[in-house]
């Protein structure tokens, strides 16, 4: 245990699997055999270990500074209450103490169940109405509470903080940052009337079909909640459709039929679609430079923080505005 404490709190290679099977044994009051399976993470780190009794289990060490330990505890929260309501969902496990969230030295892990499972490259159209009825859930559940530590996703809340942290990075270059910055303002000011009467709610936030697995004999489950906010719920729809929505008219359909069938869907937030796609671009960008300033061991995409790179993405806020003023307005069951 001595060696969590020489080490910078930044530092995941203090992550031993001494240092982590003690941790682990302390956190839960269990006795572990030497099992340990690093598993891939982006950001975190992520080990399979075993019980003696031979429980596999999942360690997850949170990438320090990233979040507090009261936004942690939100998105345990969140899961929990799915997890209540049956919904298909890897929640945390309670320690000894009753917390699911350990800490360490300003370290923070939790402890989850190994629930294996693979991804769906195509969903049918029974997965369509399947993915419909498990989000409309998650959203009603998600409606029930409040994520007060977590991020707002809006224009004038998420993207804004995340124009001014491009500003300030040394990832962009010095003379580029103006037209990067009119780029942005100018989405901002065409989007902002379309959120201003926008109910937020707890959601997924990163709700892409990576995030979902499948088990034989089960219901698609949802992972990864590392990400969720709170949000206009169709955020977590547009990511899935495999095109605009002027291509995606069956699947989204589909998808629709399940969901109403557990929580009311505003057709009039289809309008959002191309804004949070702009909007999507901006938190990349940001989540990029943060990688690269704070983290500096986590690698952002080749060749970011080039000129070429700040100028195609220049171009591509310039386009999107575009696609967005010429967005269809929601209406009814169709565009």
């Amino acid at each position: 245990m001595d060696e969590l404490k020489s080490k910078s709190k930044c530092d995941f290679g203090m992550l031993t699997p001494d240092v982590v099977l003690t941790l682990v044994e302390k956190h839960m009051g269990i006795r572990c055999n030497n099992l340990f399976r690093p598993m891939s993470s982006y950001i975190n780190r992520v080990f399979e270990i075993e019980t003696t009794d031979k429980t596999r289990l999942i360690a997850k060490f949170y990438r320090p500074n990233r979040w507090s330990k009261k936004a942690l505890l939100d998105e345990h929260r969140f899961l929990l209450d799915l997890k209540e309501q049956e919904i298909p969902v890897i929640a945390p496990l309670a320690a000894k103490n009753g917390s699911t969230l350990g800490n360490k030295d300003g370290l923070f892990f939790t402890v989850f169940p190994k629930c294996g499972g693979r991804s769906v490259d195509e969903f049918t159209d029974d997965q369509w109405l399947q993915l419909g009825r498990l989000i409309g859930r998650m959203h009603q559940v998600g409606g029930s509470g409040v994520a007060r530590n977590r991020m707002t996703m809006g224009p004038n809340h998420s993207t804004i903080q995340q124009l001014a942290y491009l500003l300030a990075s040394k990832c962009v270059p010095d003379d580029l940052k103006g037209e990067l910055e009119q780029a942005i303002l100018s989405i901002i000011d065409d989007i902002r009337p379309l959120f201003a009467k926008t109910k937020n709610i707890r959601i997924h936030g990163d709700c892409h079909f990576a995030n979902f697995i499948h088990r034989p004999g089960e219901s698609l489950y949802i992972i990864d909640f590392d990400d969720m906010v709170m949000g206009p719920p169709v955020q977590d729809i547009w990511m899935l459709l495999p095109g605009g929505l002027e291509d995606t008219f069956v699947e989204l359909e589909l998808f629709l039929e399940g969901y109403e069938m557990f929580h009311h869907f505003d057709q009039r937030s289809l309008r959002l679609v191309e804004p949070l796609r702009a909007m999507r671009f901006i938190h990349y960008m940001a989540w990029c430079a943060h990688q690269v300033e704070e983290d500096g061991e986590t690698r952002a995409i080749d060749g970011f923080g080039s000129r070429e790179y700040w100028q195609k993405e220049i171009a591509d806020l310039v386009d999107q505005r575009k696609r967005i003023a010429k967005a269809p307005v929601a209406s009814g069951n169709c565009l």
